[in-house]
């Protein structure tokens, strides 16, 4: 059995242009070795799977060749890795310095790659500091790494960096399709893009996926085969669930998305590619923008003919219904029902049934022309004598009238004259509020205060005279009929005192304390009414003041409530030291 070697392995790049998506940094170290002009300590950073390491090693070959050597010389030599995750100690920071000072026996360059260099220690960082700084002429450091963020400043600072950046779809889907033609493998173009798609940026992992589905399909690379295998869901699923959403096929819908669970998908992933998928839909919508839409030439092509099936704001609705859900999924206790109500909405978007009126208009819209009322007229009944009742017919319906309809010269007749038929008029109706907003409260407030500020001439209302015991039974009536209102508190507060007459219209309240006053100010105005019809004078006045020890006396400590109950009863006592009770 031949010995098989990862594609990772087998097509590493031998040469700067072989690196796939990085063309800006292999040109400027070219740039660099040609005009020596090579810094003497390098950092790559990136993601993974990039060409870091790849990159380093063919600088370190670069840098010594000089046209005489064997082609197929490889300087091994002269390159020393050092993998920073297992070696991160000082005493290994000082094993590579011991050997820096070393010249290289082949070659002009001894070069030291140290991966992943942000796992060494913050003690051997500081070993390594001034050798870095100063290191021998015939020495260059390169140093590799996917988190910059966690290397110490003195290190960057004496560092040349380069940026490595994801590869793009595009690049990583020619070079598959060149290592698939290398291999003799028929690969469809969406089967590689869906590979490219799912390596995210980095092109060791999509040549990992690559032999992947190899080794499941064979010779022929299909877009089926290649879903199946990685458990992604196919372009034709959100194309189908589109479909339906614009049928308003809720029914299809559901049952879509139960066989989408029914094969292993989560609801996540799901909601989360169909808002990806209107995006796509979206960036068709504009020819200058297709550039955005990384797919394949017939999937793009299927794309065009669904984006114009749809509406730039149905896109933007759904897009947002869908993120909304996307977000709240985690959160959710029914993830499922989040997922189906959200399919729902989508589905509803364009639906065109029946819908209510939003507008605030009472009267139908129908019934005004050019902003003006319409005319109602009703026709009077013909008078019948009384025995032909039972024979007379039913009176005749409204019948409403446009003013195109009425005649303009048409003369008035006299019944016509004395009976002007109704308008209706459409007054100003403000904005519907909500009965427990501050705008509703200020408004019924504002109407309370305009019924009560009624325009009245003072001097011909009446001032009968009256004595104070008519006041008090004025008075006491009140009470009862809030009491039987239901107005228990307030009844309570109103027998609190009796009321006294001060002077000729004055009447006087003394209460125990500030709450009860202010209840009964509340219930000031259909109080003085009240006593206002019943005395038949309607220049009375309430004056309400606080007694500061009449209101002491109401508020009981539960020390001198128990004395008040012992003085009515002296068995408390002995039954509170007999069971041992505490007030």
């Amino acid at each position: 059995m031949e010995h098989f070697i990862v594609s990772a392995r087998k097509y590493r790049p031998q040469t700067f242009k072989d690196v796939v998506g990085q063309q800006a940094i292999t040109n400027t170290l070219l740039n660099a070795i040609e005009n020596n002009h090579l810094a003497q300590a390098l950092l790559f950073c990136g993601p993974r799977g990039v060409g870091k390491t790849t990159c380093a090693r063919i600088l370190a070959k670069k840098i010594n060749q000089d046209g005489t050597e064997n082609p197929e010389e490889d300087f091994a030599f002269n390159i020393f890795e050092l993998d920073a995750a297992s070696n991160n100690s000082v005493d290994d920071i000082r094993s590579l310095i011991d050997q820096v000072r070393i010249p290289p026996q082949v070659g002009k360059y001894k070069v030291y790659i140290i991966d992943e260099v942000h796992m060494l220690s913050q003690a051997a960082f500081n070993a390594f500091l001034k050798t870095l700084e100063e290191p021998p002429k015939h020495a260059i450091f390169i140093l590799a790494t996917t988190e910059k963020h966690k290397i110490i400043p003195t290190i960057l600072s004496r560092c040349q960096i380069f940026d490595f950046k994801r590869i793009t779809v595009s690049d990583a889907k020619e070079y598959l399709k060149y290592i698939a033609e290398s291999q003799q493998i028929q690969a469809e173009d969406d089967a590689l893009h869906i590979i490219a798609q799912k390596a995210d940026g980095a092109m060791r992992d999509a040549l990992s996926i690559f032999d992947r589905v190899v080794s499941f399909a064979g010779s022929e690379l299909t877009r089926k085969a290649v879903t199946e295998n990685l458990n992604v869901l196919d372009y034709e699923t959100y194309f189908e669930a589109t479909d339906r959403i614009l049928e308003n096929n809720i029914p299809q819908l559901l049952l879509n998305f139960n066989d989408t669970l029914a094969k292993g998908f989560d609801g996540h992933h799901f909601i989360s590619g169909l808002a990806s998928h209107f995006r796509d839909l979206m960036v068709c919508k504009n020819p200058s923008t297709i550039a955005l839409l990384e797919v394949g030439e017939r999937t793009r092509q299927k794309y065009t003919e669904q984006s114009q099936n749809t509406s730039l704001p149905f896109l933007m609705k759904a897009i947002e219904l869908a993120n909304e859900c996307d977000l709240n999924y985690k959160v959710s206790k029914n993830q499922r029902l989040l997922v189906e109500l959200c399919l729902m909405q989508l589905a509803s978007i364009t639906f065109d049934g029946e819908k209510k009126n939003d507008g605030p208009f009472i009267i139908p819209a129908s019934f005004f022309v050019n902003g003006s009322a319409v005319t109602v007229k009703t026709e009077s009944p013909t008078p019948v004598p009384a025995s032909a009742e039972t024979d007379s017919k039913p009176v005749a319906e409204e019948k409403v009238e446009t003013p195109a309809e009425i005649p303009a010269n048409e003369p008035e007749t006299e019944e016509e004259k004395t009976e002007a038929p109704p308008k209706i008029q459409l007054k100003d109706i403000g904005k519907r509020v909500s009965g427990l907003s501050l705008s509703s409260i200020k408004a019924k407030k504002e109407h309370e205060i305009n019924k009560m500020e009624v325009v009245i001439d003072e001097e011909q209302l009446p001032e009968d005279s009256f004595k104070e015991e008519e006041m008090q039974d004025a008075w006491s009536d009140y009470i009862k009929k809030i009491e039987g209102d239901g107005k228990k508190i307030m009844a309570s507060n109103l027998a609190a005192d009796t009321p006294k007459l001060r002077d000729t219209n004055t009447i006087w309240i003394e209460l125990p304390n500030d709450t009860m006053k202010k209840e009964i100010e509340r219930e000031h105005y259909p109080l003085m009414e009240h006593l206002k019809k019943r005395l038949n004078n309607y220049k009375i006045e309430l004056k309400i003041t606080v007694n500061e020890v009449a209101a002491k006396k109401y508020a009981f400590t539960p020390q001198e409530k128990y004395e008040k109950l012992r003085e009515k009863n002296p068995l408390l006592d002995k039954l509170r030291k007999e069971f041992d009770l505490d007030v």
